[in-house]
């Protein structure tokens, strides 16, 4: 089944606010959420559907993308994939707390007095690892068939001698003795209406749900360190100058075992030194002589493939434009491809010699060198 439009999905219009589109997410995550839906599953699969659509919409370069590609955005998978599919609950909700205000659920206490949504760890919280960006310059050979760049990256990484974990061994981690592991507190409150519950994150954990009694020497408890990693980025053919895209997982590593950011690769397009890009059509001009261009001939010309034999009629006028099909570059995740435009411009020359002058003015009043345009003019590109 194909997918919906993720802003069909939020009900929002395609020029909605980065406020609206949040406010239609938490209106529909609500609405479908478990704890007010319990064993629900199509309310459960609305749940999730929604969360795919804002983890989209609700950043401006994933939004970008798949304004421009649509859902084949998330196709230009890159070691990992481009956009945030296959979504479980716990990412939902490790994800996207802040959309109701904090972790845990937001009916806790008020759907069969207090039996919340118990899901693993509770408001335990997940930490994430910041984004990175870096710059991928590229030929247009590159951009016409593709490529696979392997980049060095600094960047936080794991640390080695404590597996991530920040302790200095096994022994050094233990769990919350506030929160007694789900990384949140509650609170009842007498009011009225009967007992409410609320819920917030310990501020013993800081709702991680254990804690470190010994840190490691290496990397001070943080569970990050510098360093470097080779990562392979498979660029589609068709990408442009100032185009992003998105390897999930590949940016800074979290603290202590959490979701690593992703890594944002900005496009930017090194100029030919021939050839120049319309869109997916490349532009060569090309200069003959007037010769040539009276009497014909065949040339070649450089193409992104290499090069190509053309042929120039007799009565070659200047500005009239040549198309080679098929020979520009191809559209992102498409199979139709540009043209090459060959655009014909007549050289001619500042110094003669005294016998080409001669034969030049022998000809200068010949009928056939007198500029006869008609009706018909040639046209421009």
């Amino acid at each position: 089944m194909s997918k919906r439009d993720y802003y069909d999905v939020l009900g929002v219009s395609r020029g909605a606010s980065e406020d609206e589109i949040k406010k239609a997410y938490r209106k529909m995550a609500i609405k479908y959420h478990p704890d007010k839906n319990p064993g629900d599953k199509a309310a459960e699969e609305s749940f999730k559907e929604a969360a795919e659509a804002y983890e989209v919409l609700g950043k401006a370069d994933k939004r970008q993308r798949y304004d421009q590609f649509g859902h084949a955005a998330n196709a230009q998978s890159a070691g990992g994939g481009y956009g945030g599919q296959g979504m479980n609950m716990d990412d939902i909700f490790s994800q996207f707390g802040d959309i109701f205000g904090g972790g845990g659920s937001p009916f806790e206490g008020f759907f069969g007095g207090g039996g919340g949504r118990q899901q693993g760890g509770g408001g335990r919280r997940v930490a994430r690892g910041s984004n990175l960006r870096i710059k991928v310059r590229l030929t247009l050979e590159e951009i016409a068939n593709g490529v696979e760049k392997k980049i060095k990256v600094n960047k936080q990484v794991p640390c080695g001698t404590c597996d991530g974990s920040g302790a200095k061994d096994k022994t050094s981690v233990q769990t919350c003795k506030t929160c007694g592991g789900s990384g949140a507190v509650r609170r009842v409150t007498n009011t009225i209406l009967g007992q409410m519950q609320t819920t917030s994150t310990c501020p013993t954990c800081n709702g991680e749900g254990s804690t470190i009694t010994s840190k490691c020497n290496v990397c001070h408890g943080d569970g990050v360190v510098r360093g470097e990693e080779t990562i392979s980025i498979n660029i589609p053919a068709g990408v442009s100058e100032g185009m992003q895209l998105s390897m999930s997982g590949k940016g800074n590593a979290a603290p202590r075992g959490g979701v690593p950011g992703d890594l944002i690769i900005l496009i930017e397009e090194i100029p030919h030194e021939t050839l120049k890009r319309d869109g997916n059509n490349v532009i060569y001009d090309m200069h003959i002589n007037f010769v040539d261009a009276a009497l014909g001939t065949s040339v070649e010309v450089p193409t992104i493939d290499g090069k190509a034999k053309i042929k120039i009629e007799p009565g070659t006028q200047g500005g009239k434009i040549l198309r080679l099909k098929g020979k520009g570059v191809p559209e992102v995740n498409s199979y139709h491809r540009g043209d090459q435009l060959v655009h014909i411009n007549i050289w001619t020359p500042k110094a003669l010699s005294r016998e080409e002058r001669d034969l030049l003015e022998k000809l200068q009043n010949s009928p056939n060198f007198k500029p006869s345009p008609g009706k018909k003019r040639e046209k421009l590109f």
